[in-house]
């Protein structure tokens, strides 16, 4: 039984632990953000334009529940964009949105990306290299292009200064290539190398009007140029006899359409950020849709005929955006709000399951406890038997000594010996505590007679301490050796007046008592009943 009781608890407590694995594998899948697509944003720069991008990309991750945005700026540094990239790569991205800073510079860069099996969105800009999945932006040659011909149709005759971008970058190639087929005459054209910065248009402005006059219309390659260039001239005074052209034509304060609506720029060109059709063709490219590789977005010329009215449709837009975004950090915060109640309610689920668990556990391990130690004791002291064994025929002419000798060795045979069920319970724990519990009952009821019999004289019969008894009889039974002594003599007692034989004197000492007057105390104390009144 000892045996059974361990390793019914052993099972308990992998049960118990097995439930629990559970439980708090539920609890770290639901604490989980879960990100099944990790998407790498490199711009290489930070202005405006990119951060109004970078906003939409955000925004239309809502329409996806399984995307992480990770975003990083060059700032017009190759060998930087070039770490990050990198960076992108080790962190193992699923896919990357690269704007790159320069056509060659970064080409290995994302080849490497796009060797390792990454899929690689170029926007706004190209490599040297064909190794990308898609491309997304305007068409820059057509937006040079449409300018040109724009300051042609105001500005037929006199220099023309064009600010180009930053050296090297492909928008800064194409945009000059279609201003030039736009504009026509070469002999009209000046250029000077920018870097898509406010200053630069200013530096290089300032520069040109300290050697000449004759600048009757400046084109910087973006907005932010073109206006630093206004600046410059106003600086001078000259401003008034100007045209001024650029290329972004953001709706935000003080971009494109404001400073045209201002009167700064006479024209610029909508180059759209769009942010969502960006995110939808990552999608599809991961989740294996259809997709174009070449993807030319649509734009449109602005003047002072039609500023106000797109800036109109544009605030529009951006406070619906706004009212949209505000929408969805409610909801994100309900959503959290419901997540950690789903948390604390998991929790307490678990804690609830556990504290029943364990109380289950201590229940059932007392119980077998006490039904171990309540086997252990009865075949230590003995049940009493009250019935007295009925003689056969054969044995009528038995005399009546004999009869009463038959009789008592009957009833000592039923208190000392040990059921088969018993015994086989008992084998089952060990052959250690069954060995040492058959001898410590066959000591007991040896030497119970003799009232000088005790603990002392037990222990030492044991080859055992006083503590060393106790404990193991304890442990065992829960009984104390003095209680086991005292129970096993009560017991024979018991037996031996049923059988009628012998008075309460006599037999209070033949089981060991000194005394009857305390054997009568025991007795009631143990069976609520008088000694005289067995039966």
């Amino acid at each position: 039984m000892m045996f059974a009781s361990k390793n019914n608890a052993n099972g308990v407590f992998l049960s118990m632990n097995k439930l629990l694995m559970i439980l708090l594998s539920l609890v770290l899948f639901s604490c989980a953000e879960r990100h099944s697509y990790k998407i790498g944003v490199s711009q290489c720069s930070e202005d405006i334009w990119r951060e109004k991008q970078n906003e939409e990309l955000k925004m239309y991750t809502y329409l996806y529940d399984d995307v992480e945005l990770l975003f990083a700026s060059a700032d017009d540094d190759d060998k930087v964009q070039i770490s990050q990239i990198n960076h992108f790569i080790d962190e193992g991205v699923d896919l990357l949105i690269v704007s790159p800073n320069q056509v060659n510079t970064i080409s290995s860069a994302v080849e490497r990306a796009y060797d390792k099996g990454i899929p690689v969105i170029l926007f706004d800009r190209k490599t040297g290299s064909d190794k990308y999945t898609a491309f997304m932006g305007a068409d820059n040659i057509e937006m040079g292009s449409t300018i040109g011909k724009y300051i042609n149709s105001i500005k037929s005759s006199g220099k023309v200064l064009e600010i180009k971008g930053l050296k090297g970058s492909s928008p800064a190639q194409e945009r000059h290539e279609g201003f030039v087929k736009g504009i026509g005459d070469d002999s009209r054209l000046i250029t000077c190398d920018g870097d898509w910065t406010q200053k630069s248009g200013y530096r290089l402005m300032d520069s040109v009007l300290q050697q000449r006059k004759d600048i009757v219309c400046v084109f910087g390659q973006n907005d932010r140029m073109a206006v630093g260039a206004y600046e410059a001239a106003k600086k001078h005074g000259v401003e008034k006899g100007m045209t001024f052209a650029g290329i972004d034509a953001l709706p935000t304060d003080d971009g494109g359409i404001e400073q045209v609506k201002s009167g700064v720029l006479s024209t610029s060109y909508i180059y759209p950020t769009r942010g969502d059709l960006l995110m939808q063709l990552a999608m599809n490219i991961l989740e294996g849709k259809p997709y174009e590789k070449e993807n030319l977005l649509k734009s449109a010329l602005v003047t002072r005929d039609n500023a106000e009215v797109m800036l109109m449709q544009a605030e529009e837009i951006s406070e619906q955006n706004n009212r949209l975004s505000t929408l969805h950090e409610k909801v994100d915060w309900y959503l959290s709000q419901y997540r950690h109640q789903k948390i604390y309610l998991l929790l307490m689920a678990i804690i609830a399951l556990l504290a029943i668990g364990f109380l289950w556990y201590r229940i059932n391990t007392m119980h077998r406890r006490h039904q171990m130690e309540r086997e252990a004791f009865a075949l230590v002291v003995g049940t009493p038997s009250s019935p007295v064994p009925q003689p056969n025929a054969a044995s009528e002419d038995v005399s009546e000594e004999g009869k009463h000798e038959e009789k008592n060795a009957d009833v000592v045979a039923d208190v000392t010996e040990v059921s088969k069920e018993q015994r086989e319970t008992i084998a089952e724990d060990g052959d250690t505590d069954s060995n040492f519990l058959d001898h410590l009952r066959q000591l007991v009821q040896e030497q119970m007679a003799d009232s000088d019999f005790g603990v002392e004289s037990l222990a030492s019969d044991m080859s055992l301490s006083r503590v060393q008894l106790y404990r193991k009889v304890k442990a065992l039974t829960g009984r104390t050796p003095v209680d086991i002594i005292r129970l096993s003599r009560l017991n024979r007692a018991k037996v031996l007046l049923a059988q009628g034989n012998k008075n309460i004197s006599e037999v209070a000492y033949d089981v060991g008592f000194s005394s009857p007057s305390y054997f009568t105390k025991c007795f009631k104390e143990e069976y609520g009943m008088l000694p005289g009144e067995v039966k």
